[in-house]
């Protein structure tokens, strides 16, 4: 078979991308190498729907975060996935810094960002009682927002899935060759033929644009290390909190989570191992220690976990987005601001791809998605009617999150459905609470086993290992 649009990578940009071509008359296929979407950069990082003001004018990274800003909240809507307009609070701790943050202003301005606003520090405080008292000044964002980029992600991919976009998981692509009539891609599972290619590849982009002669960049991963509090911390601040640079560095921001969480940090480390997500005692403490700056009595007796992220950062200071080969799309270092960018990125794609070929819409294009259920956030009626339609919704197993067997059921079940824990935390948050599935994972393997037709041996925390049948 020969598909219209090959796609690799299976984080937010490759999903959104695949939910846009969904829209059309294509037959799209995306590959991912690993065992479910949302594996690489989009699981780990500050899931911050950022409002436009950083970025340099006149740059991708300016155009298309303002507009996947505006794109968010109707998405959200559509597609199911926890999104929250909370604004943002850029913090100024030097007098004579004020005008950098008047500089800030004016680019945000120049991008087409609105409401920007400098308040004094009182005023700051007025709004964030526990800011610092070191605080002299803040650049107000109110169009700034949260997401969780785990639903946002796959949110995209399921509604692709439902309007026939075909999913290679756990396929990793090992050579791609141009042909007469398009490209071919060989796997370690096989051969794929396509007209065109997006690479949405993330850290490893270069890479694979390298394989298609249609690169010239460099992808250096960013390694950025977070400590995230139990939901005791969640009301610490309302905002999100960035620190304008000091003289001790970029600094770390303080947020909320759409979950109720509290989120601090990264750090921001260039390595050359694409595959380092560690976490280290120097980073952790770097944290705390950067994060002191912005708000008092910051509770780090509550951490409940840490882990790390690595940002696809590119030679250009920019988006790289174009063509680099004929027929052959280029969307890599796809950095911050790239989880908000990523539904606008998608629609540059698209439009890309439309001067190349024609692009009939679908008369039965799905434009909605409805995620899992949380049963948590039901009403007691609604409870008792979901209970009474199916009894396992009635058996608690993640105690901290109150996750149901029936909502794991359904991330199980459920198109592009969760083969591994990892995947049911991505889906439910079951294991994402205070014991950090301390004791939730037995009942979880036994569940995904059951699926899977496989021993509890077989079920994997993460990974694209092949699942073991019994014999």
């Amino acid at each position: 078979m020969m598909y219209d649009v090959i796609i690799i990578g299976g984080g937010v940009t490759g999903c959104a991308a695949a939910a846009e071509l969904a829209k059309y008359q294509l037959d799209v296929c995306l590959v991912e190498k690993e065992s479910d979407v949302c594996e690489g950069t989009s699981k780990a990082n500050s899931a911050i729907v950022h409002a436009g003001f950083d970025a340099e004018p006149d740059t991708l990274k300016a155009k298309l975060n303002v507009r996947g800003n505006a794109m968010i909240a109707e998405l959200s809507n559509k597609l199911d996935f926890a999104f929250k307009n909370n604004g943002a609070m850029v913090l100024c701790f030097e007098k004579d810094r004020l005008t950098d943050l008047k500089k800030l202003r004016e680019k945000g301005e120049k991008n087409g960002v609105a409401g920007l606003e400098i308040l004094s520090g009182d005023e700051a405080r007025a709004r964030e009682p526990r800011l610092s008292k070191e605080v002299k000044y803040a650049l107000y964002a109110p169009t700034s927002g949260i997401v969780c980029p785990f639903e946002m992600t796959l949110a995209f991919a399921e509604n692709a899935y439902a309007n026939g976009v075909e999913f290679r998981l756990s396929t990793e692509v090992t050579a791609i060759e141009k042909i007469s009539k398009g490209w071919k891609v060989t796997t370690d599972k096989g051969e794929i033929l396509g007209r065109y290619i997006f690479n949405c590849a993330g850290v490893y982009a270069d890479k694979i644009a390298e394989m298609a002669n249609a690169g010239g960049f460099r992808i250096t991963p960013r390694k950025g290390e977070y400590m995230l509090m139990d939901k005791d911390a969640g009301e610490t601040v309302s905002h999100t909190i960035f620190q304008l640079p000091t003289k001790m560095g970029k600094g770390v921001l303080v947020t909320p989570t759409v979950h109720g969480n509290l989120l601090v940090g990264p750090t921001a480390e260039d390595i050359d191992d694409k595959e380092n997500t560690s976490t280290t005692a120097g980073g952790l403490a770097e944290i705390r220690a950067k994060s002191a700056l912005s708000v008092e009595g910051l509770p780090f007796g509550k951490v409940i976990t840490g882990f790390t992220g690595l940002r696809a950062v590119g030679d250009t200071n920019d988006f790289i987005i174009n063509e680099g080969a004929e027929g052959f799309f280029n969307a890599a270092g796809i950095e911050s601001p790239g989880l908000t960018s990523a539904p606008a990125i998608a629609e540059m794609l698209r439009e890309m791809l439309s001067k190349k070929t024609d692009l009939t819409p679908k008369t039965d294009h799905i434009d909605t998605r409805k995620g899992v259920v949380h049963f948590a956030e039901l009403s007691r009626e609604e409870q008792n009617a979901l209970i009474a339609k199916d009894p396992t919704y009635g058996n608690i197993v993640c105690r901290c999150e109150t996750i149901t067997e029936g909502e794991i059921r359904d991330a199980i079940n459920r198109p592009l459905g969760a083969v591994t824990l990892d995947g049911v935390k991505r889906r439910t948050r079951a294991g994402m609470g205070r014991c950090q599935a301390g004791f939730c994972s037995p009942k979880t393997i036994l569940l995904l086993a059951e699926k899977l037709g496989c021993g509890i041996g077989g079920v994997r925390k993460t990974g694209r290992e092949e699942v073991q049948k019994d014999a």
